[in-house]
Order: C-alpha cells, then structure tokens, then sequence
C-alpha cells in the first residue's frame, strides 16, 4: 500500500507504475496460457508467426502503459479519497444491483468499443493506429491488446470514467476486467475453444466468440462488436461466423 503521507504526485505515479506492472502480468499469463493451450489443441497453427507474436507482444505492453496508469490513478483516488462510486460493502446497495452494475459496465464497454472500432475502420484512422492491430491479418492469442498508443487510450478511457458515473462494488469490477482480458484473448485465439452447440445456441447468437470475431479479421467491413452482438445486428454489419473456423471443426 502507499504510504497515507505520501505528496500527491509521486503516489499517483506509483500507483500508475504498479497497476501497469499488473495489467502487463495479466495480459502475458492470460495470453501465455492459451497460446499453449492452442500449441497442443491446435498443433502448427501459429506456426511461422514468430516475428508477428513478438510485435504483438511489444505493442501490448505499450498498451499495458495506457490502460494501467490512469486504473491506478483511480483506484488510488478511491482509496484515498473515495472520489469514485466504487464501493466495497455488498450491504451498500441491494444484492440485485451488483449483476445489473456488471452488465451495464459491459454494456456501456461494449457500445463505446463498437463505434470507435467502426470508426478506427475509416481509412484514414486505420493507416494511423488501427492498422497494428491488423499487422497479422490472422489473430494469435497475443492479439488482443496490440494496439497503436492512439486505440489504447481510446479503450482505455471507458471503465476510469464510467466508476465515478455508476455505482459498482469492488468485486463486480474485477470481474468485468476479468471478462475484458480472458474474452479478448479468446475471441482473438484463431480457433473456437467454445463448444459448437454454444456457439450455435440462443446465448451463442449473442455473444461473440472467436468464431465471430475472426470473421472480422477476415473481412475488416464487419462484426465490431466487443462481446455483444447487439450492435451490429442492429447496425447490419453482422456478417456470421468465420467459415474457416466453423469447416475446421466439422
């Protein structure tokens, strides 16, 4: 913990250093885990991509920067002054809040995440910062946080706002950080970890898996979405699922 007498500027610069340094170690034991999964489900399938995981990985760690200083400015400004609607008592608001504040957290996430995706899909923003993302055309399980500096803070700003605008318990939000990294590693894994009958069952058509995302990867003008489908049926630039995928597990 930082010390209470600690000036304001140098404790919000170590509780960015230290967020950093934990957003950076989940990000490589997420990705690290099912990049060996994917070594013994899917023998050879990031074979010769080398030099784009090591990219990926160098960008990611940039991106570990963007996304951990300002979530540890805030956790400490919760901490110590309690500026934000983060709150640690379940008996604080009805039980029945804490699942609704999860899902409009990633609601919220989620349709930020759609427009500034379609948006950094504009051809003159995708040459800038999105086209990293894209570098290999095929995902690997160290995709997910490949980002140009300029796509990190524009994902990074939702969640530091949205905890002083809606009430959320201490647990709620580490579960949604939770869901953000194991989904985005996932849905970037190159390969559908998920059961068929999930993907093709009424909660499947939904949600985004790998399946659908991949589609994305391979067409660049279509599913946006982060976890829902909400939007892009909405917007009709839902395009289905990936066939690539879907013939390799017939």
């Amino acid at each position: 913990m930082i010390p209470a007498d600690t000036p304001i500027p140098l404790a919000l610069v170590m509780a960015a250093i230290f967020t950093t340094a934990m957003v950076a170690l989940r990000y490589l034991i997420a990705s690290g885990t099912f990049a060996l999964v994917t070594t013994r489900a899917r023998p050879g399938l990031y074979a010769g991509r080398g030099l784009q995981i090591v990219r990926e990985i160098r960008w990611s760690l940039l991106s570990a920067v963007i996304y951990g200083a300002p979530a540890g400015m805030v956790l400490w400004l919760f901490h110590r002054h309690d500026w934000t609607l983060i709150y640690t008592d379940l008996g604080d608001r009805p039980l029945w809040y804490a699942p609704v504040s999860l899902m409009i957290f990633l609601f919220v996430q989620d349709t930020w995440f759609y427009w500034t995706h379609r948006a950094m899909h504009t051809p003159r923003i995708f040459r800038l910062a999105h086209a990293v993302h894209h570098h290999g055309r095929a995902p690997t399980a160290w995709t997910a946080m490949s980002f140009h500096p300029l796509e990190a803070i524009s994902g990074a700003v939702v969640i530091p706002v949205l905890v002083f605008v809606v009430p959320i318990h201490i647990g709620m939000l580490a579960a949604v950080l939770t869901i953000a990294t194991v989904m985005g590693v996932l849905n970037h894994l190159g390969w559908e970890i998920f059961p068929q009958r999930l993907v093709h069952s009424r909660f499947g058509r939904m949600v985004i898996t790998a399946s659908h995302h991949e589609k994305h990867h391979e067409g660049y003008t279509c599913n946006f979405g982060l976890y829902f489908r909400f939007w892009d049926r909405l917007c009709g630039t839902d395009r289905g699922l990936s066939k690539r995928i879907e013939s390799a597990r017939s």
